[in-house]
């Protein structure tokens, strides 16, 4: 594998050695690691430094997806073996999320006032917002016993890929795949609304996800959401808590300041500063390999004087990584603090806001607001806001655009908004898009092996990025599952 330079271990080296390293410390590595550590392997997350100071609800996923009715969240948590007490923390929600543009508020969760929520707004007539609402749901349904029921990864190399799956129904569930045909020909209202959450659910940089898996993110918000009280661990914390105290160590580097090295067959890194080289028998990238690729071309270009965007160097680590042109978008990630008094009464915890209504793609200007409350009687919150900036407009333009949407959300709290600026990782971040495969995404199973020799494995987002953050659980899981079984 070219991307891995081949070097000899001897005295001049402080070699350690586990079973598994994952590079990130987002939810799909840590579902991995806990999977593989789960049957007996010793693991190692390596995160960035930037990524571990970051606060929690950056962090947190916008929405707890699929926590209820047998989702991923809830099948995960189960299956990774976590206390009663830590799963209890994930308390459903009947509101998974409002959407939020001019002249609309719409909630979105409780089937049973799904339906007069579509007619009170205007974007349906009652029989139609019923069958539309019924439809969704059990598309939804439909797509849940699928995705559990699937492996979801493949590669030809591993050994006892199928004990590492979930068991596969005897009989495959029944009923036509995809978007029910009411939300696939939706007025251009209503398809705006559905588009909208499409883009704030999902994980994809450009295209669209597949029928099937904008099915399965839109009937699981028809069921609602889930929340976790003020000031109590999130999700990233309990799955964290969970490698380190069972299954081995969390460590962090300083930006990319290390090599990918293959040692006598092992891959691992080699670190720059210590001069230690930490080694596996799998090296598990759960990362944006286009992210990954720059960050370490830019260190190493940086430190020998040259250009730090030298993207010519990082294209051979990319490629070999599994990356595909023409590389990563990245979600921008805005974090404010804001008087908890001055929140529109009736505003939920999480907010789509179509801040650019009037655009030609319903999924431009699409932003996510989650509201964390750092304890019960908090007197300020934090929000955090989520967009994929359009193609015609920079970074700075997308933020200007989501705070002026805040203010007028919330005329209330204006005054007291205040933007708190932070150090991004540069490569640990779920927050990273790959391109979505080409006829590859869900349903499509999703190559796992990279190389062989050394054995290298690459977690491949896009190809779930339709499902949200149900694909990355499940993607974490049956990908160490998986990878287990191949260092048995």
């Amino acid at each position: 594998m070219s991307a891995l330079r081949s070097i000899a271990i001897d005295a001049r080296h402080r070699a350690r050695r586990w079973d598994a390293i994952v590079l990130g410390s987002g939810v799909p590595a840590l579902v991995a690691a806990a999977r593989i550590g789960l049957h007996g392997h010793r693991v190692l997350v390596v995160g960035e430094e930037a990524a571990a100071k970051l606060a929690a609800p950056l962090r947190e996923p916008f929405l707890l997806a699929g926590a209820q009715n047998g989702g991923a969240l809830e099948a995960t948590l189960r299956e990774l073996k976590l206390p009663l007490i830590d799963r209890r923390r994930f308390q459903p929600d009947a509101l998974a999320y409002q959407v939020v543009g001019p002249e609309l508020r719409l909630d979105v969760g409780g089937l049973a006032h799904g339906a007069d929520e579509l007619v009170a707004w205007g974007l349906a007539k009652p029989e139609e917002a019923r069958a539309l609402v019924d439809a969704l749901a059990q598309a939804g349904e439909l797509e849940r016993q699928h995705l559990l029921a699937s492996p979801v990864v493949r590669s030809g190399g591993l050994r006892a890929l199928a004990r590492g799956a979930a068991p596969a129904p005897a009989t495959a569930p029944r009923g036509a795949r995809g978007l029910p045909p009411e939300v696939a020909n939706a007025p251009a209202a209503l398809g705006r609304v559905f588009a909208a959450q499409v883009r704030a659910l999902a994980g994809h940089a450009s295209g669209g996800p597949s029928g099937e898996a904008c099915a399965r993110v839109l009937g699981d918000a028809q069921a609602g959401g889930a929340c976790v009280e003020p000031g109590s661990p999130g999700l990233l914390d309990v799955l964290r808590r969970r490698v380190e105290s069972l299954y081995g160590e969390l460590r962090s580097v300083r930006g990319a300041a290390f090599e990918l090295v293959n040692a006598n067959g092992l891959p691992g890194l080699a670190l720059r500063e210590s001069g230690e080289v930490w080694l596996g028998k799998a090296l598990v990238v759960a990362v944006s390999p286009s992210a990954l690729a720059a960050a370490i071309a830019a260190d190493a270009a940086s430190r020998a004087g040259g250009r730090a965007d030298d993207a010519s160097a990082a294209a051979p680590i990319a490629r070999a990584l599994g990356a595909r042109a023409p590389g990563a978008a990245r979600r921008l990630v805005l974090h404010y603090r804001a008087p908890a008094a001055g929140l529109p009464e009736g505003m939920g915890a999480r907010v789509v806001l179509l801040t650019r209504p009037d655009a030609k793609d319903p999924q431009d200007g699409v932003a996510s607001l989650a509201v964390h409350a750092p304890g019960p009687r908090a007197e300020r919150v934090d929000l955090v806001v989520r967009t994929l900036p359009a193609a015609d407009e920079t970074p700075a333009d997308a933020a200007a655009r989501v705070e002026a949407a805040l203010r007028e959300l919330m005329p209330f709290a204006a005054a007291g908004l205040e933007r708190v600026r932070t150090e991004l990782p540069r490569w640990d971040d779920d927050e990273w898009l790959e391109e979505l495969p080409a006829g590859g995404t869900w349903p499509a199973e999703a190559e796992l092996r990279v190389s062989s020799r050394p054995p290298v494995y690459r977690l491949d987002r896009p190809a779930l990025a339709g499902l949200g953050l149900e694909g990355d659980l499940v993607l974490g899981w049956r990908s160490g599952d998986a990878i287990a079984a191949d260092l048995a």
